[in-house]
C-alpha cells in the first residue's frame, strides 16, 4: 500500500510551518509587518556625548509614516519596513523653531540617524534601529502617551 499522499501533506505542513516560523521571527516582523499603531520614546542612542533621555524624542508609526518630537522640533515622514527586518525612512519633514542648544545637536544628531537606519529590530518592549554596518544607533522604549 503506498500512502504517498499523506506523505506530501505531512511534508507541506513541514515546509508551511517551517515558513511560517522564519517570517515571524525576521526583524521587525517579529509581531506583525507594519510598526503603525506604535509609539516610542528614545532612551538611548549614538548622540555623542548627549544623553537622549534628557531631551523628548519619540517616534510614532500610523499609516505608513513616522512622526514625533526631535527634541525641539516636529518631524514627520513616510517609512518602509520589510519582511527581512530593513527598514527606512524619507523624505523627512520638519518645523524650524530654535531651542537651546544642546537639543539642537540631539536633534541634528537624532534626524540623522534615524536618516542612515537601514534595519530593525522589536524584542522586550524595545525598538532598536540599526545603521549600514549593524550598529545598533538608536534605542527607543514603547509607550503610550
Amino acid at each position: 500500500m503506498i500512502r504517498r499522499p499523506r506523505a506530501v501533506a505531512e511534508t507541506l505542513i513541514v515546509v508551511v510551518s517551517f515558513l511560517a516560523v522564519a517570517v515571524f521571527s525576521a526583524g521587525c516582523t517579529s509581531e506583525s509587518h507594519s510598526l503603525d499603531g506604535t509609539r516610542w520614546r528614545l532612551t538611548k542612542g549614538t548622540l555623542n556625548s548627549l544623553n537622549p533621555a534628557k531631551f523628548t524624542i519619540t517616534a510614532q508609526f500610523a499609516n505608513g509614516r513616522i512622526s514625533g518630537s526631535s527634541g525641539v522640533n516636529t518631524y514627520g515622514g513616510p517609512y518602509k519596513l520589510g519582511t527581512d527586518g530593513a527598514f527606512s525612512v524619507g523624505p523627512l519633514a520638519s518645523t524650524e523653531m530654535a531651542g537651546p542648544e544642546p537639543a539642537m545637536r540631539a536633534e541634528a544628531a537624532y534626524l540623522t540617524l534615524l536618516g542612515q537606519a537601514k534595519s530593525c529590530k522589536l524584542a522586550a518592549g524595545e525598538l532598536t534601529l540599526y545603521d549600514e554596518s549593524g550598529n545598533a544607533s538608536l534605542i527607543f522604549v514603547a509607550t503610550h502617551e
